[in-house]
């Protein structure tokens, strides 16, 4: 037997003795009094004088360390990422919970009431007076020292991930606290919350490749969204004229540090507003998600103080000239001449070679936060052109530490060039683009019955996190991101071995 089947078959004959002496294994509800970071905060700038025995408590979490000293011993409760030491004597609490503390392992969950005190080392610590037990904990915590390390593993299994590095809690917290105040300045400004479908029989509102289902009662394949995009356009027609949506989308693309299968977005759509209007909201929008998540409008990426308390902006053209570095930089002259850039890309139009440019030669080098403004109607099917110049759409990108953040445009309102600009885009597809969008007609005839002149954005969730928690892997504010199956894990077999009597 090994040595992991042997730990796991001690402990499901410990579940008998901790019921022998009149416990349940598995618990049932536990009412504390205060939770571990509330008495840290509250006692812990306290001296020892301070902290009388009146201080009681009733606490509860996962045991994270044992240590046993004849007749007393002492434990470290974890509960929301912090711990508190306990105190246990035997003198004290009952000859039944003195045992039950002998027979605890790392990682079994308890109730422990008590009052405050001050070890003679000066650790703020409950003396315990009571213990109850809650949950059993069947397989090994990671060692103690060096914690759960294997990436894989933390991806996978995130609930231990969690148990044995609480410093990845505070990931999602900070998550959390982006999608509360995006959510709560939203609303602030008059935009109301919306669904909308996540299967859809057609998709649209992105560049990108679908997953499809099928659905077995109509027959039909149906595709998950890769952006909420058009219904929300459609509830601006039928007179909902601020709408948003924190939606979940699906991409059939690759895995990489920035990009993960199934990933969050903000999108939202104003009426009566263009992309300057949203450029301006969104510098406002921006900051103060900053100060909400983090408490302040800088914050750390990489070494580097990223500032968001203030957006550079560059038209897509004047960024290629200004930031391209090396040799080769074109001039002004260059950037608006069709040949020249033809000549370096690969790309069939001039407005799809200065797209490629720029994400090759600029893209990179946007570490502090700004806004490109100004791109080709050939890649803003959905984006009003600019009326001094057809070729280009009002439409901009948000980035930060090298990576897209949003994008937003003056949405399309002409149900004519709409139904053009989905033709070109049908072009595309016949000549090999697979990410070029479909005619959606329904979207066409929403469009016929008038959109009043609307501004739209998307910003993503996870991105925007990575960036407030120093984080540059889109695994690490996810919190199950897509993986490979793993092997057989056949621990329910093992478990139905290893508890015969």
């Amino acid at each position: 037997m090994s040595l992991e089947d042997e730990l796991l078959k001690q402990r499901l004959g410990r579940i008998r003795e901790i019921e022998a002496l009149g416990y349940r294994a598995y618990g049932h509800r536990y009412d504390f009094s205060d939770t571990i970071p509330e008495i840290l905060a509250a006692y812990g700038p306290k001296t020892a004088e301070e902290i009388t025995p009146e201080a009681r408590v009733c606490v509860a979490g996962r045991l994270m360390a044992i240590r046993h000293m004849g007749k007393a011993g002492f434990a470290h409760l974890q509960q929301n990422g912090e711990r508190l030491q306990i105190y246990v004597k035997k003198d004290v609490v009952a000859e039944r919970d003195f045992t039950l503390f002998k027979m605890l392992d790392i990682g079994d969950v308890v109730g422990v009431e008590g009052y405050l005190f001050r070890t003679r080392t000066g650790e703020l610590s409950v003396h315990a007076e009571k213990i109850e037990f809650l949950s059993k904990t069947l397989l090994s915590m990671p060692e103690k020292w060096h914690g759960l390390e294997d990436v894989e593993t933390r991806y996978r299994q995130r609930y231990l991930d969690l148990i044995a590095n609480p410093e990845v809690r505070k990931a999602f917290v900070t998550r959390a606290r982006v999608i509360s105040s995006l959510r709560r300045q939203l609303e602030e400004r008059g935009f109301i919350e919306v669904e909308t479908p996540m299967m859809q029989p057609l998709y649209g509102g992105a560049a990108a490749r679908p997953f499809i289902t099928h659905h077995n009662t109509l027959d039909i394949d149906l595709y998950l969204r890769i952006a909420p995009e058009l219904y929300l356009k459609r509830l601006v027609v039928g007179g909902l004229e601020r709408v948003y949506e924190i939606n979940r989308n699906f991409r059939n693309e690759g895995l990489s540090t920035r990009h993960n299968p199934e990933f969050t977005m903000l999108e939202f759509y104003q009426a009566y507003t263009d992309y300057r209007g949203l450029m301006d909201f969104t510098a406002e929008l921006l900051a103060q998600t900053a100060l909400d998540a983090t408490g302040g409008t800088s914050v750390e990426f990489e070494g580097v103080t990223l500032d968001f308390s203030r957006l550079a902006r560059y038209s897509m053209r004047e960024a290629v000239v200004e930031l391209w570095q090396g040799e080769g930089g074109p001039s002004q002259e260059n950037i608006c001449d069709p040949e020249w850039l033809l000549r370096h890309s690969d790309k069939q139009t001039a407005g799809e070679a200065l797209t490629d440019i720029f994400e090759r030669k600029v893209e990179a080098q946007l570490i502090q936060p700004t806004i490109i403004y100004d791109y080709p109607v050939e890649t803003s099917p959905l984006s009003k052109n600019k009326p001094e110049d057809p070729a280009f759409v009002e439409r901009f990108e948000i980035y930060a530490a090298g990576m897209e953040l949003g994008n937003a445009y003056t949405e399309l309102n002409d149900p004519q060039e709409q139904r053009r600009r989905f033709e070109m885009q049908l072009g595309m597809r016949e000549r090999g683009d697979e990410e070029a969008h479909q005619m959606d007609e329904d979207y066409v005839r929403a469009l016929a019955y008038g959109m009043p002149p609307t501004g739209g954005e998307g910003i993503g969730i996870d991105r925007l996190t990575m960036i407030f928690t120093g984080t540059r892997s889109i695994r690490d504010v996810i919190l199950f991101p897509l993986l490979r199956p793993e092997g057989p894990i056949e621990l329910v077999e093992r478990m139905r071995e290893l508890d015969r009597p």
